[in-house]
């Protein structure tokens, strides 16, 4: 028994090792290939909340055009920055068509995310590049999605994730909720962030 134990638990690691390697390697892919879109709001007030969801809307509207052209997220975060007062213009004109007069502050950068699952897919958590619009204080609950490739944008099917996506990063997303994959990626990427003073 004790020599058949000597060998399961190598095995064991082994057949681990295989399964996570493999799937971390595909989420920082992910996080390489992808420009997220992080919106917060001013408070938690339910008009507030309302104003962030509509400022949303505006906005992966006006910068589905944006990305038509784009081959990869390289291109899509350029584009990005290229129209960032344009953006937060847009951003502004929603708050005021909204009876509000909060300003709000638009800029691109990294930020870390934690693992965020959605209907049709999951997001590992990881450090992605992101556009951030910030309401008012932004002292309010956040939203955030992708935005390049457009899978924020009307439903977001397996079929479009197929299309853009890698098909080591399409096994991510897809992956059931419950894998615990996504823990441990979660944990590596908090302490990976934690030595960053993140």
């Amino acid at each position: 028994m004790k020599r058949f134990c000597t060998l399961l638990i190598p095995a064991l690691l082994i057949a681990f090792l295989v399964s996570v390697v493999p799937f971390v390697d595909s989420c920082r892919e992910l996080s390489d290939d992808v420009l997220r879109v992080h919106i917060l709001a001013n408070s938690d007030s339910a008009a507030d909340q309302s104003l962030k969801l509509a400022v949303r809307d505006r906005i992966l509207e006006h910068c589905s055009v944006y990305f038509d052209q784009c081959e990869d997220k390289n291109e899509a975060l350029a584009v990005t920055r290229e129209h960032l007062d344009e953006i937060e213009a847009v951003a502004q004109s929603e708050i005021h068509a909204h009876g509000f007069d909060y300003p709000v502050k638009a800029e691109v950068g990294q930020a870390y995310f934690d693992t965020r699952y959605y209907e049709e897919f999951t997001m590992p958590a990881g450090w992605y590049d992101s556009l951030r619009l910030t309401i008012g204080g932004g002292g309010g609950k956040n939203w955030w999605c992708v935005m390049y490739p457009a899978l924020c944008v009307g439903a977001a099917c397996r079929e479009k994730m197929k299309e853009d996506l890698s098909d080591g990063e399409y096994r991510v997303v897809t992956a059931d909720r419950v894998d615990f994959r996504f823990k441990l990626v979660e944990y590596w990427e908090e302490l990976v962030n934690f030595f960053r003073g993140g």
